[in-house]
């Protein structure tokens, strides 16, 4: 039969083997980490780095280690500020900038850096105003992507100890005071009326270069048909001349007397009763062109 001090062991006992088991329970839950996709967690040991858990499951040494810091790895977004700058001409421009980034290496943005977003903006304000000042007014609103290029370059190199990455650097409006504006805008209007009056003056000058192409292309085909005729005429001439040397004065005549018949008959074709008057002359020429005809096959 069991004795009060056997009893009084193994209630002792069993109450041991309990605790123990909520030790081990309580060591297995504080030693097993669950990191999320979208975060990393950084570990102490007595209040110092030990290791930085990247997402999925991860072990720890409990009661010695702990999570001190839970990092958001996803891209953030600062907001929107508007900074003032003035350009290398001396214009005041009001800039909107933002910025993205996300953190790569926790261990530097929670050790190095208090406020990671009052940083970049600070960073952000100081290479804006450094790169416009360098630029003018036309080249700030004409080369905006070469601006943004730059901001983001310089401004990767200088956050690259908060284990950061720069993602994406926008300059998103340049704006400028009412009286810029309408200076700008006046000078706007006075470059369109010189352009305007350029390209009229450019118009006056074509036409008037191209009436003279024109004058000179018709005095050119003038003197060329001239030429034709001359040559056509010189010709004629020659042939005639040829057909003298070749049949004698006879040839001539009859060639003459031709034309004379030819008149004649158009002049007979006309409307109505006409008298002719023929004159002795060409009843002879008319003679002497039927006798060399006719014996033309003699000669």
């Amino acid at each position: 039969m069991p004795t009060q001090e056997s009893s009084d062991l193994a209630s002792g006992t069993s109450i041991v083997l309990v605790f123990l088991a909520l030790l081990v329970l309580l060591a297995l839950i504080r030693g097993i980490r669950v990191v999320p996709q979208s975060e990393k967690f950084v570990v102490e040991r007595f209040g110092r780095l030990r290791a930085v858990l990247s997402p999925g499951l991860n072990l720890i040494v409990p009661f010695l280690d702990r999570v001190a810091h839970r990092v958001s790895i996803l891209e953030r977004q600062l907001p929107t500020s508007k900074l003032d700058a003035i350009t290398s001409d001396n214009v005041l421009v009001s800039v909107d900038t933002s910025v993205f980034y996300r953190i790569v290496e926790p261990e530097k943005t929670v050790y190095r850096i208090r406020d990671i977003d009052a940083a970049i903006a600070t960073t952000v304000a100081g290479i804006v105003r450094s790169e416009i000042g360098r630029m003018e007014l036309d080249h700030v609103q004409s080369n905006r992507a070469q601006l943004i290029a730059a901001v983001k370059a310089q401004l990767a190199d200088q956050v690259d100890d908060w284990g950061i990455e720069v993602t994406r650097a926008e300059i998103l409006d340049v704006n400028l005071d009412e009286a810029t504006r309408a200076a700008m805008l006046q000078q706007l209007n006075a470059e369109r009326a010189r352009r305007a009056l350029v390209t009229e003056a450019e118009g006056r000058k074509r036409a008037v270069e191209l009436q003279a192409d024109a004058d000179l292309y018709a005095a050119e085909q003038q003197a060329k048909a001239r030429r034709i005729a001359a040559d056509a005429e010189a010709y004629a001439t020659a042939v005639v001349a040829e057909a003298i040397g070749r049949n004698g004065i006879e040839a001539a005549q009859y060639q003459v007397a031709l034309k004379q018949v030819e008149a004649l008959q158009a002049l007979g074709q006309g409307e109505g009763q006409r008298v002719i008057v023929v004159p002795a002359s060409a009843l002879e020429a008319f003679g002497d062109a039927f006798r060399f005809f006719g014996g033309g096959g003699r000669a």
